[in-house]
Formats: structure tokens, C-alpha cells, sequence
């Protein structure tokens, strides 16, 4: 078997990536270990022999691949929260990352451990993939001819062994700050669905308008003296169903469908009127509803108000899914490519709306080469470029840091002329997580042998307990400060400090929704570049 696998590194390779994810899927106590388990997979296989080996430049490929996409979908959460908060989070992300390579500068040398190994034992207990990948260019790229091979192997030995509980640390420090600070997270989720909605299970329900608030005045009137978080659907007025623009003006007696959140709805019913029996949108007579997808590149990337849709149709959006996120439409609700829109149109309109929005779940499965393989190119060469620091250093970004940056910019673009830099929703998560598999197999294959051998050492213990030490200490420190001094809400902290996967599942599960993605989103970019950066400099620190 072992002559078959190593005859054959692409038969090799899928068997990881297969292995590796199905054990990732095992849960143990609600505890999993996702795409990371393809690592430890991949160990276990490149430890039973020598000659099982795959090419490096599966390694980089993958790497490549994945830290674009994530640029690309972090992109809107990255500026906006530097718009919104300014240069809040990008100091608080750099404070972390400069206390985790502290701690590993400091432990490194205390135990005497070399350059390669300090650094690996740094991306492992950041369980930042990325990282070591950032390591390992740099090793390539300064490290004597004869030594790159041995010391790439101690950076992923030192990866490999503070991984594990790395990545435990941190759930201890979440679980144990959150008992103590008594967090509740019910509280917190009411207190942000205003300012951050978050997918809330939306319900749309008939009035009878009553309330001198609403009565002869128009619907924009009316939003600007009450801050709700409702979408008006239709309105009947004397018998007749239209559908409510901002201009529309209702009358005492007439009926208008709202179109929210159970208690948004209730809060703004108090300056509706009554509730009635049977719904408006039932009647599909003239008006239908239907979910159609934006599979249109020209409209991607572009808010509903600047589409001027009730100028050319007769036709109201209400919701946005995105993921498995239902949004509340609003004239500033950017699309994206893999949007799916509920719509309500006048039967008539439907073929041309269907037109416009492209509605097409074949095209959203294709992938844009041109716009792809060129944001990538672009990375790889800034990637290439040499940064001089004062003192005699010198980095580059490599095949993480290029495409990041790239990726993040235009992601923020998201279109330059006729061609659309975004990917559909579901297309750059299937890349991004084919990138991360080829990455985690192809580190683990080439890694095994090393790994295996430092297990039967005394190293291998002090490496594994200092990776748990590094990350608890960071995760305590970022909690507190982030939660006392700065002020941000728990439920995002848990996010920020879960920068693996399994971390981030963690701290959706302990908070009860999906408030930590945005701390995710939010810190990531900063991260992942500030910890490239920083494991590169640690290397060249401690050689």
C-alpha cells in the first residue's frame, strides 16, 4: 500500500484530503476539529514513511487560492469597520498579534529552541495556517541552500505540536472569561439586531392604518419620526392593492403588510393601527412573490436604491439571503453575486425582472477566470516584492501576504470596468475551502517524518503545553481588554480571538448566533496579515 501511495502522490493527496475531512466531521463532546484534522491526517500518513512525499507546489497553490478568496469576501466587513471605528480595531488586532510573538519570542528562548522551530510553535499557537505558510517562503527565500529542507520541517514540527492546543486554549479562555463576566448573550443579541441584523426569522403581517402617525402622511415621513426595522409590502386603499413606494400616503382604513422581525413588527404596529385576520400577500391575482438569484455580473455590487427598479416596474424587494442569512432589504442593501431576493412584482413584470437580475443558478456556479487567475497574478507578483526595514531586515508578503492585501482591494473595488473582481457566495467558499485542503495535506505529507520524530523527544512536550500557554495568556488579554476598556461586545470578542475554524464554531455555538462572524470578519484581514508578517520577523529575530 505504502509502495502505491508513494508511486502516486496525486492518489496519495485526495486520500488525505478525504480521510482528514470525514475525521474533522466526527464531533467529540460538541467538539470538532473541521478541515484542520486534514493536517494531522496528513501527518499521520508522512509519518509512515520517507518516501510519501507530494509537491511543494500543491502547498503554495493551495495557499494562494485561499487567502484570495478570503480577501475577497472580508473585504466590505474590513472597511467598514475601519470607516466605523477607525483605527480602533487595526490597533487592537496588532496589540494581539504582537503579545502572541512576544510570548513565543520569550518561551523560545527559554527552552533554547532555534529560529524555525520558535516561529512554527508561534503560527501553531495562533493556529494561523497562513503563517507558517509566511514561514516557510521566508525559509525558502534566506535560509542557507543546504538547511531549508531541515528547517522547513522544525517550523511545521513546531506548528503541528502547539496546533492542538492552540486551538483548546483559546475555547478554555472563551468559556472560562464568559462565565466570569456572566455574559448574556440573549441580551447582547437584542441590543445589536438594530445596528448589526443578523438573519433574524422574518415574518410579514397586515394592519389596518389607525395610528394619526401614519394617517395621510407618506412612508418616508413616517420612517424619519420612528427609527423601525420593518419593509412595507403592499397596501390596499379602497379595495385596490398596490404596491408602497416612499411616496405612498395611507389613509385611515386602509391596509398595509409589514414586513420584518416579530418584534420590530410589534414596535412599529404601536404607530400602525390593529392587526387584521388573513394576509394581503396571499392574493396572487395581480401581485406574485417569488426568490430569484443575482446571477447578473452587472448589477453585482451595487445598492437596490441605484437600480431605480419601481422607475422601470412595478416591483418591491423585502428580503436578502445571503448564505443562510435572511436580511431585511433597504434601499442601501448592496447585492451580491448568489444574493437570492424575495420580491414581490406585478405578474406582468416577472419575465423582464427575471432578466435583470439574471436568475440563474448555472452561472453561479461558474467561476470567472479572468478576474480570478488576474487578482491572483497581481497578488503573486506583490507577493514578490522585497520590503527593506530599518536595521537590515527585509520581508516580503509571499504567497499569503500578496494575495491577501490584492484580494482585500479588490474586494473592495468589487468591479473595475467590465470586470467583476467578487465571486459568488458559494463559489468562494467551495475555493476557499479546496485552497485550505490542498494547503493543510500537502504541509502535513511533506511534514510527517520530522513530526514523528520529534514525539519521541523531550521537545515535543514543550511544545505542545507551550502553544496552550500562549494561547490562553493572548485569549484572556484580548477578552479583557477588548470587553473592559474598548467596550466591544462579547459576542464579537469571541469571534476575533477564534481565528480557526473550530474556534469560530465554538463561539457561535456558546453565544447562540452568528455575532462572532462579524468579529471574525472584522479582525481577520489585520490578523492574517499582522501574523504573516510577524512570524517572518520573529524568524529573522531569533537567526
Amino acid at each position: 500500500m505504502i509502495e502505491l501511495l508513494a508511486s502516486n502522490p496525486l492518489l496519495l493527496l485526495f486520500a488525505v484530503m478525504a480521510i482528514g475531512y470525514g475525521l474533522g466531521e466526527l464531533r467529540i463532546r460538541g467538539f470538532k476539529l473541521g478541515v484542520a484534522a486534514v493536517l494531522f491526517v496528513g501527518l499521520a500518513f508522512g509519518a509512515l514513511s520517507p518516501d510519501l512525499e507530494v509537491p511543494q507546489f500543491i502547498v503554495f497553490l493551495g495557499l494562494a487560492i485561499f487567502v484570495y478568496t478570503v480577501g475577497l469576501s472580508s473585504a466590505p466587513a474590513f472597511f467598514a469597520s475601519f470607516q466605523r471605528n477607525g483605527f480602533r480595531d487595526i490597533y487592537f488586532a496588532t496589540g494581539t498579534v504582537a503579545l502572541s510573538a512576544l510570548l513565543a519570542y520569550g518561551i523560545g528562548v527559554w527552552f533554547d529552541f532555534d529560529a524555525a522551530t520558535t516561529s512554527g510553535l508561534y503560527a501553531g499557537a495562533s493556529t494561523n495556517t497562513p503563517a507558517l505558510a509566511g514561514l516557510l517562503d521566508a525559509i525558502q527565500k534566506n535560509a542557507p541552500l543546504d538547511g531549508r529542507d531541515v528547517m522547513g520541517q522544525q517550523a511545521v514540527v513546531g506548528y503541528s505540536l502547539a496546533y492542538p492546543l492552540g486551538v483548546l486554549g483559546v475555547m478554555l479562555g472563551l468559556f472560562i472569561l464568559q462565565r466570569i463576566y456572566r455574559i448574556d448573550y440573549g441580551a447582547e443579541f437584542r441590543s445589536l439586531q438594530r445596528e448589526y441584523p443578523m438573519g433574524e426569522e422574518l415574518v410579514s403581517r397586515t394592519f389596518r392604518v389607525e395610528h394619526p402617525d401614519l394617517v395621510g402622511r407618506t412612508l418616508r415621513e413616517f420612517r424619519r419620526q420612528h427609527s423601525v426595522e420593518v419593509a412595507f409590502g403592499r397596501m390596499m386603499h379602497e379595495g385596490q392593492t398596490t404596491l408602497t413606494t416612499w411616496d405612498s400616503r395611507p389613509e385611515r382604513g386602509d391596509l398595509i403588510v409589514l414586513v420584518g422581525s416579530k418584534d420590530a413588527i410589534e414596535e412599529t404596529a404601536a404607530f400602525v393601527g390593529p392587526a387584521v385576520e388573513g394576509q394581503l400577500n396571499h392574493d396572487r391575482s395581480i401581485f406574485d412573490v417569488r426568490r430569484i438569484f443575482v446571477s447578473n455580473d452587472e448589477i453585482a455590487g451595487k445598492s437596490i436604491a441605484s437600480l431605480n427598479l419601481q422607475e422601470k416596474f412595478n416591483v418591491l424587494i423585502t428580503r436578502v439571503q445571503r448564505g443562510d442569512m435572511d436580511l431585511l432589504a433597504s434601499g442601501d442593501t448592496v447585492l451580491e453575486l448568489g444574493d437570492r431576493i424575495l420580491l414581490v412584482a406585478h405578474r406582468n413584470d416577472l419575465p423582464e425582472v427575471f432578466r435583470v437580475f439574471g436568475n440563474s443558478y448555472e452561472a453561479l456556479s461558474r467561476v470567472n477566470l479572468l478576474s480570478f487567475g488576474l487578482g491572483i497574478t497581481l497578488g503573486l507578483l506583490l507577493g514578490m516584492v522585497t520590503f527593506a526595514l530599518p536595521g537590515g531586515y527585509s520581508f516580503s508578503l509571499g504567497f499569503a501576504g500578496g494575495p491577501l492585501i490584492v484580494a482585500l482591494l479588490l474586494g473592495k473595488l468589487r468591479r473595475t470596468g467590465p470586470i467583476l473582481w467578487t465571486l459568488p457566495y458559494g463559489a468562494n467558499l467551495t475555493l476557499r475551502q479546496l485552497g485550505l485542503i490542498f494547503l493543510l495535506a500537502g504541509i502535513g505529507i511533506r511534514s510527517g517524518q520530522t513530526f514523528y520524530q520529534t514525539l519521541q523527544t523531550d521537545l515535543g512536550p514543550k511544545l505542545f503545553f507551550a502553544g496552550g500557554i500562549i494561547a490562553l495568556i493572548t485569549t484572556a488579554a484580548t477578552i479583557i481588554v477588548g470587553y473592559r476598556l474598548l467596550r466591544i461586545p462579547f459576542s464579537f470578542l469571541g469571534g476575533m480571538v477564534g481565528s480557526q475554524p473550530a474556534v469560530l464554531e465554538f463561539a457561535v455555538e456558546q453565544a447562540g448566533n452568528k455575532y462572532p462572524t462579524i468579529g471574525y470578519t472584522r479582525m481577520l484581514p489585520v490578523v492574517l496579515i499582522g501574523k504573516i508578517l510577524a512570524v517572518q520577523v520573529l524568524y529573522n529575530l531569533l537567526s
